[in-house]
């Protein structure tokens, strides 16, 4: 039989996983990502904007489209992941 081990991982730990290789792009509202820039955005024709995060959740860009988004992250040597 196979012995199962627990590892304990921090908050810092998790947040470091992926950092400078991993991203994700999320949809947001012009709401939030006036928020994040601190300045007025016009959204897109759905009302949606889509911002890359590094795997630690710092904002990289935001984009007007999911296309966009992901050419940002590839630019930037990441690997882009989807998050609903």
């Amino acid at each position: 039989m196979e012995q199962k081990h627990n590892i304990t991982v921090s908050p810092e730990q998790l947040a470091a996983i992926g950092a400078g290789h991993l991203a994700y792009v999320k949809p947001i509202g012009a709401e939030d990502a006036a928020r994040m820039l601190g300045q007025p955005i016009e959204a897109g024709p759905e009302g949606k904007l889509f911002a890359l995060f590094n795997a630690n959740g710092m904002p990289i860009s935001i984009a007007p489209t999911f296309e966009m988004a992901v050419g940002n992250a590839m630019e930037h040597e990441l690997v882009p992941a989807r998050v609903h």
